[in-house]
């Protein structure tokens, strides 16, 4: 270790020379308000007398448990490392009565509360040249790890971490930091005395100065270099080498490998050591095992650049979805930062409903509890103290192990509003260490497993049409052996090429491209919706939200504008305002805002400002460089108001004139929110604001005279309370929410009588205390309609989706905006929530279907609705932004979170972000819903097609040629794999959504992946298809007109006078060449017929329905245009330039114009199929399925019977084969990662955490980093046959 670098904890270290103190270094006024000036922060103890002095500059203290002990302590705890200082005790009497702190990790010293663990002593290296803070990371982490007091006390408490981070608690970091050129030592950090004034007697700098968030260069230079940001390490990117990698390893294509290897070699030695015979050229037998091995490095190469790109799309979004915004005060001012840019020293706001992005101390709030399941395991809520309340407890030695000011990251606020200093960000933190000490395995998709079966079960059936074919063509081989006249080279060649074309056959029967599909359209989908405003989070929600059946919507913000502005209003039960008022109406008691508002007292008027102002916990900020209030709509907008007509000055002086003495923070179920203030006489106010209705229950006072002073409470009479009710009534009539305010006036705090929190007697109950409200007044506020959301509402409905609204407004509000939205119809049900939620089920199961609105709902009625709505079957959406939401977007099929008002526990929560809180946004996630969907279903129906097509087609040619070579060869067979496995799904799963998908019902949750229609499309086009190609290879040669005399199997009977030489001359000249020219060309017009038709087939594949115009939007994608030209210029290069790779023959134009010609009819034959009616269809394979499981059922039993045992002698040889190589690439894999100086410690894997870390690892999930879903691996089909064919669902395509 270098000699300018330490090992914490650094200090107080001191030689003896260096600890001698001035005589007279002692406290001057020990008092619970004063200083600690004992320079040890762990020798904290109060003296009986306030002015009691320190003997001789030394502390004395009582190491007695009694209170009334007489010992007298002569220690300094703070010299006792390294220090020759001895320890006295007296046991004389004291002058003093001390008192002890009572905590776990009290007796402990600095040295013992900092000391490092084995696993973490990097982190508490520092260097002291070149590091101008106190603390290094690990002694900051001591404090939460786990929480110590102890570790808390030796750092000086808050007020030491504030002069050793260089910042302030209340104004913050100052944004025009970079580098910090004064140097401050843990010693100086940890004794000097702190300020005497109070954190809320500090200066606040003026709110009209303007604080910026820009970019400085060089900005928090030093912090980030010794305590980095909070960002935690990208998880390694998967190299591309690696995918190639990936891509190639897999049983079927090493084997199919090895085979060309052996075909290669073996033609090599055909063509090099053995001498043709005469007439004969050399073999070229070799080609073929190469552009085998050349056709699979493509096929590699491209499924390898193709995951690459998956990749890369999923970093972008991972990056998008992890990035928020925080609330933090620098410079002063309260400003919105990326959670990515919080530094350690920072001040962050807290209030309910935020996760916590950073480890830190509170510096002060009210009613701060925090959910720490997700950080340590602990299920209760934890109640949190302020910073400087804990260090004063430990000044006067009442501090206890129940004082909890930690705050820890990843934790969830549930209630409260308060700052604290953060001290720990990103792999620094707790939650940063958990997070990457832990690794999550990606989900798949239901889609995607749904597929990952089929497939394997299409694997199943291909690969047993492969084995079939490999034991008849083998059996045919082993019999021809006697009479084969070839030499053993040749032999061996033969025996190759049967293995290669059954294996190839594998190759192409196993739809590996259908997980991948589900991929590619995840991918592009997600992508798209990003743009379009809608922040997938999890891939399953955007398959999900295509057949949703229903969506309960919030109303604010969704359904509106959420740009809330007081319109009208009532003040007491006299002053009636509205904003716009015509004087020509008779309407005349209706008074303008400025007028009103005139006409209150001064002191009526500071009321208001009060109720508007203190009660809030809106704030002013920063949008988009303009001066505005961030926070709840419904708070800026009464900010607004005091503002323009109240004469409001900056927020933060309004309530930095006001000592707040207890909060009471915006309660969904109570539908209100207070705050208690003291006032200058002494007495104490309860200031409550919510909605209206509930308000007007608890009033029973209203105001005598607003215009003049005192304040003067009456009782509320009956005509009054209709009165005020009725002009409620009026507002919400106008679709205003309208929001009224109380007061109430107590002696004493908390009030006689009143209940109080058990751990914190003066805290009062919010239920003991509301009630025998003064009535201050009532606010109309109005919240326009969204531009479309109308329409929006009409598209869900026409696409069979049921649009609900659950709001808090009341009964009349929700069912006005309803009405204009086109959600409440004429049969449709109103309901409030406490009425809903006392039903029965059975109730509930029958007003379900019409319940259009649910009124003054709260997240638990929320909640009810969604879990009784999936009871019936439903899939159901539901959007939601308070922090008590989550349990209603969890439980939803698809939970939809608001970007701008949502908490970031709602967020977490959901599975969909809204990124501007728009109802139209969830249109354009249904339609890419079904757009994901339907990309699936024509790629399924495009690939099955070509697998029974290829896979029957190779199989009855090469049974039936005596040559025993199919049709289509191993090269065009993998060519054939490469368009249905990667271009197909490129072209298919890129179609973007029209408008026209929601012209159809939802697809129901059990609905078969393969409907009648698509079983129609899928049997048709292969009979088609292989009545062309079977026509062509068996009846070609008569149909081209080719002259056939000179046939092998027509020797003998078509040219009888060919005898002696003339007939050596025709076998040696004529036949060979007749057979191979018309045998190539013909394969060749066949080879281009079958792919000719999959791309015309492809184009087919892009409508499901039995509608007519397949090139509907084509030409807006320009994926499908480009990977179509990619497969023409192919296929046209290999027909003529093939040659032997793919053993074919250049053919000439009217060869061409008959293999066009042949496939161009598949596109005729579809509207022909369409026009079949899917209802007879279904029957006809019904009846099909039935037979097929009645004969196949018994045959596959018996074939499971015979073959597992060869499945299993299989097994165990593929494993012996490969068990060298697994043990190589383990071998490499080590080495490389010694090479990088890597040990298993720093390799992390399943086990190595430990079950704390794994426990919070798993209520965390949602943190975790959204990486791309790896394609399920493909089951390597074996001869066991040990599975049964699914059960064949079949559904009729609307």
């Amino acid at each position: 270790m270098d000699s300018n670098r330490l090992l914490a904890p650094p200090a107080p270290i001191r030689t003896s020379a260096q600890q001698q103190d001035p005589p007279n270094n002692g406290l001057e006024d020990l008092t619970p308000s004063s200083s600690l000036v004992d320079h040890s922060p762990l020798s904290l103890q109060v003296p009986s007398s306030p002015t009691a002095k320190s003997l001789g500059g030394e502390t004395l203290r009582s190491r007695a448990d009694s209170f009334n002990s007489t010992a007298e302590t002569s220690r300094s705890r703070a010299n006792s490392f390294n220090s020759k200082a001895e320890t006295t005790r007296s046991r004389g009497n004291s002058d003093l009565t001390t008192l002890r702190s009572r905590f776990e990790g009290d007796d402990l010293t600095t040295e013992e509360a900092l000391r490092p663990d084995k696993t973490n002593e990097k982190d508490f290296e520092i260097d002291i040249d070149n590091c101008p803070f106190a603390f290094s990371p690990g002694q900051l982490n001591k404090t939460l790890n786990p929480k110590s007091l102890a570790a808390y006390r030796a750092l000086g408490g808050i007020y030491g971490l504030e002069r050793g981070l260089h910042t302030d608690l209340v104004a913050g970091l100052s944004v025009d930091e970079t580098s910090i050129p004064d140097r401050i030592s843990f010693e100086e950090a940890t004794t000097s005395p702190r300020s005497k004034k109070p954190l809320d007697s500090r200066p606040i700098i003026a709110q009209d100065a303007i604080v910026s968030n820009r970019e400085v260069k060089g900005q928090f230079h030093d912090r980030r270099r010794v305590y980095k940001d909070n960002r935690l390490p990208a998880k390694k990117a998967v190299t591309i080498w690696r995918l190639f990698w990936n891509a190639y390893n897999d049983r079927v294509l090493l084997i199919l490998t090895a085979a060309a290897v052996i075909s290669l070699v073996l033609g090599v030695y055909e063509a090099v050591g053995q001498t043709p015979a005469p007439g004969e050229s050399k073999s070229l037998d070799w080609v073929e095992g190469l552009a085998i091995m050349v056709a699979i490095v493509i096929v590699v190469l491209v499924t390898g650049l193709n995951d690459y790109r998956r990749e890369k799309q999923f970093s972008a979004l991972n990056a998008r979805k992890d990035d928020r915004h925080v609330k933090a005060i620098r410079s002063g001012k309260s400003i919105m930062i990326s959670v990515y840019d919080v530094m350690v020293g920072d001040i962050l706001h807290l209030e309910s409903g935020d996760s916590i992005p950073a480890d830190g101390i509170l510096v002060g709030g009210h009613g701060i509890r925090c959910d720490e399941s997700s950080a340590t395991g602990e299920s209760d809520a934890m109640k949190k103290t302020a910073g400087p309340e804990v260090w004063q407890r430990m000044i006067e030695g009442s501090a206890t192990s129940k004082l909890d000011p930690f705050i820890i990251s990843g934790s969830k606020v549930l209630e409260g509003v308060g700052t604290y200093l953060v001290t720990s960000v990103g792999i620094n933190s707790s939650f940063g260490k958990i997070m990457i000490g832990v690794q999550a395995e990606t989900e798949e998709t239901p889609l995607q497993a749904k597929l990952a079966k089929m497939a394997n079960w299409i694997g199943y059936l291909g690969t047993s049409a492969a084995g079939l074919l490999f034991f008849i063509l083998l059996f045919r081989f082993l019999a021809g052996l006697p009479s084969n006249t070839d030499s053993p080279a040749k032999r061996g060649s033969t025996f190759l090429d049967i293995l290669i074309v059954a294996i190839t056959i594998i190759v192409v029967a196993v739809p590996e491209g259908l997980p991948v599909a589900v991929t590619l359209a995840l991918s592009f989908a997600t992508k798209r919706m990003f743009k379009e405003n809608n922040l997938v989070r999890y891939l399953r929600a955007c398959e999900t939200m295509g057949n949703a059946t229903t969506i309960c919507s919030d109303k604010t913000g969704t359904l509106t504008q959420n740009k809330m502005t007081v319109v009208a209003g009532l003040l007491g039960t006299q002053i009636n305002f509205a904003r716009d008022v015509d004087m020509s109406d008779d309407e005349k008691t209706i008074l303008t805002l400025p007028t009103a508002f005139g006409k209150l007292s001064s002191t009526v008027r500071s009321l208001l400002l009060q109720s508007v102002a203190v009660n809030s916990t809106a704030f002013e900020g920063e949008e988009e460089g303009k001066a505005t209030y961030i926070g709840s709509k419904t708070e800026t907008a009464l900010l607004t108001m005091a503002k323009e007509f109240l004469g409001m000055g900056p927020v933060a002086e309004e309530r930095a004139g006001v000592e707040v003495v207890q909060l009471f923070p915006f309660d969904s179920d109570r539908k209100c929110m207070g705050v208690v203030i003291r006032l200058g006489s002494g007495t104490y106010r309860l200031l409550v604001k919510g909605a209206a209705e509930i308000m007007l229950e608890h009033a029973t006072q209203e105001l005598a005279n607003l215009s003049e002073e005192p304040l003067e409470p009456i009782e509320l009479s009956g005509s009054a309370a209709l009165h005020i009710s009725g002009n409620i009534e009026d507002f919400a009539t106008q679709s205003l929410r309208t929001i009224a305010m109380l007061y109430k006036d107590f002696p004493q705090w908390p009030p006689a009588g009143a209940g109080t929190l058990e751990e914190d007697r003066s805290t009062a109950m919010f239920e003991d205390i509301f009630h025998e409200m003064v009535f201050l007044g009532v606010v109309g506020i109005q919240d326009p309609l969204r531009d479309g959301v109308a329409h929006s509402v009409t598209r869900c409905q026409d696409a069979g989706i049921v649009v609900r609204m659950v709001t808090g407004d009341n009964l009349t509000t929700a069912s006005a905006i309803a009405r204009q939205c086109g959600i409440k119809t004429e049969k449709g049900l109103v309901m409030e929530g406490p009425k809903f939620r006392q039903l029965s089920d059975e109730d509930m199961d029958a007003i379900l279907p019409n319940l259009q609105v649910l009124a003054r709902s709260s997240p638990d009625d929320k909640r009810i609705l969604v879990a009784r709505l999936k009871h019936l079957g439903e899939t159901v959406a539901v959007t939601g932004d308070g922090t008590n939401d989550g349990p209603a977007l969890k439980m939803a099929d698809v939970g939809f979170s608001m970007g701008i008002a949502g908490t970031e526990v709602a967020k977490e929560a959901s599975a969909i972000i809204l990124m501007d809180d728009n109802f139209s946004s969830i249109v354009k996630a249904v339609m890419w819903g079904r757009s994901v969907n339907d990309a699936v279903s024509k790629f399924l129906q495009f690939q099955i097609t070509v697998n029974i097509t290829a896979v029957v087609l190779a199989f009855i040619s090469a049974v039936a040629s005596s040559k025993m070579h199919s049709v289509l060869s191993a090269v065009q067979l993998l060519w054939v794999n490469l368009i249905m496995d990667t271009f197909a799904a490129l072209a298919l799963a890129t179609d973007a959504p029209t408008e026209k998908i929601l012209d159809r019902k939802p697809t129901p949750k059990r609905a078969p992946l393969i409907t009648t229609n698509m079983w129609k499309m899928i049997i048709g086009q292969a009979i088609y298809q292989l009545l062309v190609t079977f026509v062509l290879y068996f009846a070609g040669y008569d149909i081209l007109g080719y002259d056939t005399k000179c046939l092998p199997q027509n020797l003998g009977s078509e040219c009888p006078d060919l005898i002696g030489a003339a007939l050596d001359v025709c076998l040696r000249d004529a036949v060979p060449k007749c057979v191979d020219t018309m045998h190539t060309e013909l394969n060749t017009m066949v080879f281009n017929t079958f792919v000719w038709m999959q791309i015309f087939n492809e184009f087919n594949n892009r409508r499901l329905d039995n509608k007519f115009n397949i090139f509907e939007g084509v030409l807006r994608n320009y994926f499908f245009i480009g990977i179509n030209c990619i497969m023409v210029a192919g296929q046209i290069m290999i027909v003529f330039v093939g040659g032997k790779a793919f053993q074919i023959k250049r053919i000439d134009g009217t060869q061409w114009a008959v293999c066009i010609l042949c496939a161009l009819p598949c596109l005729l034959w579809a509207v022909v199929l369409r026009c079949i009616p899917d209802m007879y269809a279904g029957k006809v394979f019904d009846f099909v399925s039935k037979v097929w499981l009645t004969i196949a059922r018994p045959v596959i039993r018996v074939l499971a019977v015979v073959f597992r045992p060869v499945g299993k002698l299989g097994h165990k040889i593929s494993s012996t084969v490969f068990a060298p190589t697994k043990r190589f690439s383990k071998r490499t894999v080590s080495r490389m990662r010694k090479s990088k100086g890597m040990t298993d410690e720093d390799v992390p894997r399943k086990g190595r955490a430990t079950a704390a870390d794994e426990e919070a690892a798993a209520d965390a999930s949602e943190m975790r980093q959204f990486a791309p879903p790896k394609t399920p691996p493909q089951q390597q089909a074996s001869c066991g046959f040990g599975m049964q064919p699914p059960p064949i669902t079949l559904t009729t395509a609307s």
